[in-house]
């Protein structure tokens, strides 16, 4: 796994350019299933307890704007 061998290097900067981007990849995909999760009709509740957190938490990080017809 290329994370595991770029996190045992001795070049911090590297380790932590390496570390970085799967959770930036994470954070991509989280936000294309919450659209998508709002275009099918999931409310903000639901989807706050899908990702373990508040539905104050799922409206700072994905934005909580309203979707056309009111949703």
């Amino acid at each position: 796994m290329a994370l595991v061998t770029e996190a045992e290097g001795d070049d911090p900067p590297r380790v932590l350019r390496a570390t970085a981007e799967p959770r930036r990849q994470v954070n991509r995909l989280a936000a294309v299933q919450v659209r998508r999760a709002r275009v099918q009709g999931s409310s903000w509740g639901r989807i706050a307890q899908a990702l373990g957190v508040s539905k104050q938490a799922v409206h700072k990080k994905f934005g909580g704007g309203r979707l056309p017809g009111g949703r």
